[in-house]
């Protein structure tokens, strides 16, 4: 009779997550096998995307000298929209031109490829095109996973959940309900070719520098969401994403597709992209219900990590950061229960929660806990405002022989005529709530 396969770890899922945790297993001596639906790490995943450089770099801290990188980035512009204009503001910094750089934009299909490489390097084995069914449990502990192959039955002191935002296998499990429309979000993305000398004027950099735009406002059609657009080397990264749920109850019935359509003819943003020619175009679900939607991240021989988790800040787009280092801390837990001998029940792996506690994780997500909540509430943070600001901008920098007393009180009249003195410092004291 064949023996089951085992392994001292098992990673559902090559993501930078599941990439993380498998790679720092294996560094240390684990028996890991990491198993991906996709044909290759990453075939599932041809949008850019940003990479933070710091959570990587205790993982790999030389990735720098092989990883396929696109551009650092040297400035931020954060944009607020109305039909026909924004107002923003700009961070640039030659400090951010000076290695070791702090941030990149990557094309996440040959990152993660790359990734996976250096997985493979560490001594994991990956198993590609195939799909795991369900977790194998001996009693309420995970002990395996069952796979869609002919003797696919793998087993493992620990399973690592990296599968997703809607993991399918934390469900069939019940470590965690249905995720609720209100609590994800769906966005579109587009990656549009240009030479790379049209991207270094149109975009005032040099070289390899880079930048990165987010923006709010009336391109997600009144609905809760963000849209930004990034440079590559060839090409520019463009997207927007709003809640689930808003879609569904959108008054205009405006569809993704549609809604990055109109994005792209907006007056501020078409100069930028005019001529490109669109590469890879994706739709992919990002949780947005933030600290107080986050599941039971552990326990008898399993943990989650990345997005299964619900591990994504609305407060910035820290996707690739935050995944990362939810999958190093749980492969430091892994190693940790390997070497103490003590058995893999949920008091032992309950190391990977003490740890995302102490980390920037689960600080930040505490930190705009009412973020999600507030602005799904409030839709004329991306409405009435954006109009506002950009209609008294307008105004003041408007030479019309009318003095600057009279216009101050006419926006002020503006402000108060839409929103009312109550629903003015009603909105500021929610802000101020959101970003305390």
């Amino acid at each position: 009779m064949t023996e089951p396969l085992r392994f001292d770890v098992i990673v559902v899922g090559a993501g930078p997550s599941g990439n993380a945790a498998a790679y720092v297993m294996a560094k240390a001596g684990l028996k890991v096998l990491q198993i991906e639906r996709g044909e290759y790490p990453g075939s599932k995943n041809v949008q850019g995307a940003i990479l933070y450089a710091n959570a990587l770099e205790k993982i790999i801290p030389d990735f720098r000298d092989d990883a396929p990188l696109e551009r650092h980035i040297i400035e931020q512009r954060m944009w607020m929209l109305d039909e026909t204009s924004f107002v923003g503001t700009h961070v640039r910094s030659d400090d951010y031109n000076k290695q070791p750089y702090n941030r990149y934009t990557i094309i996440r299909a040959q990152f993660d490829k790359w990734f996976s490489s250096k997985v493979r390097e560490a001594g994991a084995l990956l198993i590609c095109e195939t799909t795991v069914n369900q977790l194998i449990l001996d009693g309420d502990q995970v002990v395996g996973v069952q796979c869609d192959r002919e003797n696919g039955d793998v087993y493992a002191d620990i399973v690592i959940l990296a599968d997703g935002v809607n993991s399918t296998l934390a469900r069939k499990a019940k470590f965690h309900g249905e995720i609720e429309a209100k609590n994800v979000a769906l966005a579109v993305k587009e990656i549009l070719f240009l030479p790379e000398e049209t991207i270094r004027q149109r975009f005032n950099v040099v070289g390899y520098e880079g930048v990165a735009i987010e923006m709010v406002g009336r391109i997600t059609d009144g609905m809760t969401g963000t849209g930004f657009l990034y440079t590559n080397k060839e090409s520019l990264t463009i997207g927007v994403g709003c809640m689930l749920s808003d879609f569904k109850e959108s008054a205009h019935r405006t569809s993704p597709y549609a809604l990055l359509e109109n994005m792209k003819h907006h007056p501020s943003i078409a100069p930028l992209i005019d001529g490109g020619e669109m590469k890879e175009y994706c739709a992919h679900l990002i949780p947005e219900g933030g600290f107080n939607t986050i599941p039971q991240v552990y326990g008898n021989g399993w943990m989650i990590v990345g997005d299964s988790g619900g591990f994504v800040n609305s407060a910035h787009r820290e996707g690739s950061n935050l995944a990362m280092t939810t999958g190093r801390l749980a492969a430091e837990t892994a190693i940790v229960a390997k070497a103490v001998g003590r058995g893999y029940r949920a008091q032992a792996l309950s190391m990977y929660k003490s740890a995302l506690d102490r980390s920037f994780v689960i600080k930040d997500l505490y930190k705009y806990r009412h973020m999600p909540e507030i602005l799904r509430h409030n839709p004329q943070f991306f409405t009435t405002y954006p109009d506002l600001i950009a209609s008294a901008a307008r105004t003041m920098i408007t030479v019309d022989g009318v003095d600057k007393t009279t216009k101050k009180h006419e926006i002020m009249g503006k402000f108060r005529k839409s929103r009312t003195l109550p629903g003015l410092l009603g909105d500021a004291y929610k802000l101020w709530r959101a970003l305390r």
